[in-house]
């Protein structure tokens, strides 16, 4: 009962009953979990994400925690006009179907940068390493434009040397005393609502005209070690009391 012209007698065509593996559709394992932003953001649900059920010892909360998360700043406060920043999320815990996240970093939109670069002005650029008083170590970069002064006929705003490490000396000075001064939850409403920048422009204003200041990018270099009650505190639904106004 073999192939014709097979040495194998026991082949059969189509090869061995049953040998063929039955296909699952790898999803019918997965379940999805919801994705919650800390209290003081106006949208706090922003989206959800896929991980395997938990089967033996593998866990799906532990599959969860350390996952980060791109989001778009506009889409977080219900405002177009916040459209030029992104913020990571990363995700500490697991509550239910729900996966608590955590401020992680924060950095400008390409198309944003790009437009800001222009000829005939100078760019001023520093970065400064913070820790806030809850324990959360920070590097935080500042950014600023040189621009015309009134009634200047000339093309360029260059500044001289020594001007630039005037400004850049301000930016860093503000923003250690800002960063350095609160915890991680009033430091990131801080953030997203331009305070630092403002008081950066007023303080390096008087060395040289600037425009457009910014921070640029936020990046999280250490945790806390009480990052736990940070953690719960950031979820608190307690309203988070406006930072700008105590700059």
């Amino acid at each position: 009962s073999g192939i014709p012209g097979s040495k194998n007698k026991g082949a059969t065509r189509g090869g061995k009953k049953g040998s063929r593996k039955r296909v699952i559709d790898p999803f019918l394992r997965k379940e999805w979990y919801d994705l919650v932003a800390p209290a003081h953001f106006t949208e706090r649900s922003f989206g959800q994400t896929l991980v395997t059920r938990t089967t033996g010892k593998k866990i799906a909360s532990d599959s969860l925690k350390g996952r980060v998360y791109t989001i778009n700043l506009a889409d977080l406060q219900g405002d177009e006009n916040l459209s030029y920043r992104t913020l990571k999320l990363k995700c500490e815990d697991v509550n239910g179907k729900e996966c608590l996240t955590n401020f992680y970093g924060m950095d400008f939109t390409t198309e944003k940068l790009r437009s800001l670069v222009r000829k005939w002005q100078q760019i001023v650029e520093c970065s400064v390493d913070v820790k806030t008083t809850d324990g959360y170590i920070l590097r935080v970069f500042g950014m600023a434009f040189t621009k015309k002064q009134p009634r200047q006929q000339k093309k360029t705003a260059y500044a001289q040397s020594a001007q630039l490490r005037a400004i850049r000396q301000q930016m860093m000075k503000v923003i250690t005393e800002q960063c350095t001064s609160c915890d991680l939850k009033a430091l990131v409403v801080k953030f997203t609502s331009e305070a630092i920048s403002k008081e950066m422009e007023s303080a390096a204003q008087r060395v040289f005209p600037i425009q457009n200041v910014f921070i640029r990018k936020v990046k999280l270099i250490r945790d806390s070690p009480s990052r736990v009650a940070v953690l719960a505190a950031m979820h608190d639904s307690t309203k988070v009391a406006e930072a700008g106004r105590t700059v």
